[in-house]
């Protein structure tokens, strides 16, 4: 078991994804401006009113604004983590799919464990419920597909384009970027799970070297949350 999460969340795989100090500069400028957007279009989208037709438009601009951001800030890797090989009886690497998807199946069991304490704080309750309006009042399918979209993108763009655009502490400071961003929305609960969240994908961003680790997380997580949160706050 310990050494599973060293391979996911900490021990740093050899890669040379160094960029010149102008593919550097582009990257910054380009992730600064498109952060800025993108927390924009985040505030607006979730103060649009639950029920409404314009929250999906909305939702999948911002995942548009995040992706088109990533992209266009350069070259983005998948990553690798190390692997034992019975068969071949050696050390390789290989992409991240399963652990990814456990660490996010944990990260949701956390917070569902939390979300019990959550909902006998009355001010407290009341965030996580105003997020709950648009599942209540949404199509399930829709806020499926949107939900996994935007987690994709998310991560593209803060665990791809901004943690490839800082040179040091770039886990520390992605999260923080990250948890920014979320703070748009105005609701308290969304900025602490973008703290939990951040590290943890973050660390899987700095072992792997690459974005599908962190994808695999984001989307199981908060898949998982759309589907449990509604009955635990019913």
């Amino acid at each position: 078991m310990r050494r599973w999460v060293r391979r996911s969340l900490w021990d740093v795989v050899p890669r040379d994804h160094r960029p010149s100090d102008a593919a550097l500069r582009r990257r910054r400028l380009v992730t600064i401006g498109f952060g800025v957007l993108g927390a924009a279009v985040l505030g607006v989208s979730l103060r649009i009113e639950p029920g409404s037709a314009w929250f999906y438009p909305a939702a999948l601009v911002l995942a548009g604004v995040w992706a088109i951001g990533a992209f266009a800030s350069g070259p983005l890797h998948l990553g690798r983590i190390g692997a034992w090989s019975r068969e071949e009886g050696e050390h390789r690497f290989v992409r991240p799919v399963l652990s990814p998807i456990l660490v996010g199946l944990g990260l949701a069991g956390i917070f569902v464990i939390g979300g019990l304490v959550v909902r006998e704080i009355d001010w407290l309750d009341r965030q996580v419920r105003s997020v709950l309006d648009f599942a209540d009042q949404g199509s399930l399918p829709i806020l499926v597909v949107v939900t996994a979209v935007n987690g994709v993108a998310e991560e593209l763009f803060f665990r791809g384009a901004v943690y490839a655009a800082l040179p040091r502490h770039a886990v520390a400071w992605t999260s923080v970027a990250y948890v920014l961003a979320t703070l748009a929305t105005g609701n308290v609960m969304l900025a602490f799970a973008a703290i939990l969240l951040g590290v943890v994908v973050g660390l899987e961003r700095r072992a792997s070297g690459g974005v599908l680790a962190p994808i695999l997380t984001h989307c199981t997580w908060s898949l998982s949350m759309l589907l449990a949160l509604p009955l635990l706050f019913g």
